[in-house]
């Protein structure tokens, strides 16, 4: 088959959240470019609605610790995939669950493009050695490259993003007070080598909790984080938590209203800019190089950790290794360069 003739073309980003948000201006200028054109978007479910909004794409959810599970679960997903009349798969995923599906649909002749992940860059980058940075291509770059293996020519620019969402619920509206410059803060991430320290977070919040006509919005979940989330809520009466308030897709239509988002290298970040709002960035012992800057983003909004006094950074793409004493990486960033980035910004 011709690769000009796709009509339909199955998209596989299975995780995570960060990643799948980083999908969306690809999305949107690749159905801009080729508006005829199907795109079937295989994700986890709690990942549907950040994708959902997209025209042309329609959701397809994997239930890849139930009915999908195993090599016997991901045939049945096949099997299902099959009667949707694919004609091309573009794997942004490249992990083990999506080259066993590779291998399905070879076997019935439909082409798979898959991302490079750029796997050997990153240890590289990451080694723990002394070493002059270089900058590695950006995630949504490489997604851009597989749809154009596939023969799908487009550009990506800055422009590519999904305006605000109707809020709609009243718990909602009560976090958008009217003539209020809103601010979004996540100051959690999976790992800890990407958490700002929380003392020095609770000195900004005091500072931003007197901005005139601003309000701070705090996103995060888990028990622990909620807990520490509500607390701030408790102490500073300018700062609201969503945590635990809102659905996903409520939170979403919440974030694309902001101002400003300040995040740590985490996925509020990406799902912020997949909107177009400027999100502040903070870098522990994670850096830019590694491609995963959020979309459309300047350099000035990425505030980094000292690499004078810690010269291995990064050390991780993920905020999970770092040597002994790393774990301090992000105390050199002062609540003072985050709070005057911030007015410089609103």
């Amino acid at each position: 088959m011709a690769k000009n003739k796709i009509k339909h073309v199955l998209v596989i980003r299975l995780s995570a959240m960060g990643d799948v948000a980083m999908t969306v201006p690809v999305l949107l200028a690749l159905t801009q470019e080729h508006p005829n054109l199907k795109i079937t978007f295989l994700t986890k479910p709690f990942f549907a609605p950040i994708v959902s909004e997209i025209p042309n794409v329609k959701v397809l959810t994997a239930d890849v610790r139930g009915e999908h599970k195993g090599i016997f679960g991901l045939w049945k997903l096949f099997r299902q995939m099959r009667t949707l009349e694919i004609d091309a798969v573009a794997d942004l995923h490249n992990v083990l669950r999506s080259n066993i599906l590779k291998l399905f649909f070879r076997l019935y002749a439909i082409p798979v493009e898959q991302m490079d992940k750029g796997r050997k860059e990153k240890r590289e980058l990451t080694s723990g050695k002394l070493k002059a940075l270089r900058p590695l291509t950006p995630m949504y770059l490489r997604y851009k490259m597989v749809f154009e293996h596939l023969g799908l020519s487009f550009d990506v620019n800055k422009h590519h993003v999904l305006g605000k969402q109707k809020i709609t619920t009243e718990v909602s509206k009560e976090l958008f007070p009217i003539s209020k410059k809103i601010i979004g803060i996540a100051p959690f991430a999976a790992f800890q080598g990407k958490v700002y320290p929380q003392h020095q977070m609770e000195k900004l919040l005091v500072e931003l909790n007197n901005l005139d006509n601003s309000r701070i919005i705090l996103f995060g979940g888990g028990k622990k984080e909620t807990e520490i989330l509500e607390q701030w809520e408790n102490t500073f009466s300018n700062c609201i938590s969503a945590a635990g308030k809102l659905t996903f897709q409520e939170e979403l239509r919440v974030i694309s209203n902001l101002r400003l988002m300040i995040s740590m290298d985490s996925g509020n970040g990406h799902l912020a800019a997949m909107y177009g709002v400027p999100v502040i960035t903070l870098w522990g012992i994670t850096h830019p190089f590694a491609g995963f800057t959020p979309f459309g983003q300047s350099d000035s909004n990425q505030i980094l950790s000292d690499r004078e006094r810690f010269p291995l950074i990064p050390t991780s793409v993920y905020g999970n290794k770092f040597p002994p004493g790393y774990d301090k990486a992000m105390e050199t960033i002062s609540p003072q360069t985050i709070y005057d980035k911030i007015k410089e910004l609103l």
